[in-house]
């Protein structure tokens, strides 16, 4: 049999392992007598644990919170996987960053030196893309009204700012009602997944504008989100036309390379066959230019296939690298 400390331990990392957990499933996985799991119970209740007995024919115990925070227990996973969810949350988009380092000093005074020793050993540094627009971050009280109105499963009210302001009494939006389904992050922003029940179809809202409104509405029977698979029904959303805050510019080439080498290098776009040594390539960007400079990198012959507005972008940086070579000189059919 385990020695006491040892035991109350692993008995204190189970609990906090599930929800519920059967005495006699606890007296197994210690190898231990019911008795004896009654007993190392009652004395992590005298170390402050809120331990709750439920009844019944699988009675058992609980962990409940309580007012006082007990000292946490983590194994060398658990620790590292802490330390890299805290250090890299401030590039999750839910603005949690500096209560996220407030968090990790907190666990981190109350771990064992041998972990407080590997957790300072991992440094992480979240780096955004450079470039790009500023990423907005969502509230995190917002995304709590949210995942609450989720869980409830209960109508929901909020005012959702197309410009990503707050609605005023000059223009204020109508207010939308929604059965929330699902909390999702995408690409650094977080998005609410829900049936809009004015439009009588599926929607995705992005956190960080919507401003909820109380009370919640009633209680509703959650519908199928349309294949089944939230994440496969997000990511066509966004690669999509009708994709929300998807890109404002969106082309499509043939560019004289296979297929399985242009992939590679295509983290958000489309890429198919096209013949031999050839393929299709759809892909999106702030700008035209920017998509033009893109479809550029492969350093292979491009047709373009459309739209309009890339095939000018094509012509404007023509003449500007001639420009910058010192050619002067104009292409063919500018």
């Amino acid at each position: 049999m385990p020695k006491t400390s040892a035991r109350l331990l692993a008995l204190l990392s189970l609990l906090q392992a599930r929800r519920d957990w059967p005495g006699g499933l606890l007296a197994e996985r210690l190898g231990v007598s019911p008795r004896t799991v009654r007993r190392d119970v009652d004395r992590l209740r005298e170390l402050g644990y809120p331990i709750a007995a439920f009844k019944g024919p699988d009675g058992g115990y609980r962990l409940d919170a309580g007012a006082r925070l007990p000292p946490l227990l983590f194994d060398d996973d658990q620790a590292v996987a802490l330390a890299v969810a805290l250090r890299t949350a401030a590039a999750t988009g839910a603005g949690i960053g500096e209560a996220a380092t407030r968090a990790l000093t907190t666990v981190r005074q109350v771990m064992p030196a041998r972990l407080r020793h590997r957790v300072d050993a991992l440094q992480v540094t979240a780096v955004e893309p450079r470039g790009g627009r500023p990423r907005p971050q969502a509230d995190p009280r917002v995304l709590v009204t949210l995942s609450a109105a989720v869980r409830a499963r209960e109508v929901l009210r909020f005012d959702h700012s197309p410009a990503g302001r707050s609605a005023t009494a000059d223009a204020a939006p109508p207010v939308r009602r929604v059965e929330p389904h699902h909390l999702v992050t995408w690409g650094g922003r977080w998005y609410l997944v829900a049936w809009d029940l004015d439009r009588e179809d599926w929607r995705t809202f992005r956190a960080d504008r919507i401003s909820p409104r109380t009370p919640t509405g009633p209680r509703f029977t959650p519908r199928d989100v349309p294949g089944g698979d939230v994440a496969a029904f997000v990511a066509a959303r966004f690669q999509g036309p009708e994709a929300p805050d998807g890109w404002p510019c969106r082309g499509e080439v043939i560019l004289d390379a296979p297929a399985s080498e242009v992939a590679a290098h295509v983290r958000d776009g489309i890429v198919e066959e096209y013949g031999p040594d050839r393929c299709r390539v759809v892909l999106g960007a702030w700008s035209w230019p920017v998509l033009a400079a893109e479809f550029g990198r492969f350093d292979v012959d491009i047709e373009v296939v459309g739209p309009d507005g890339l095939r000018g972008a094509f012509a404007r940086l023509a003449r500007r690298y001639a420009d910058a070579a010192g050619t002067g000189a104009e292409p063919a059919g500018a």
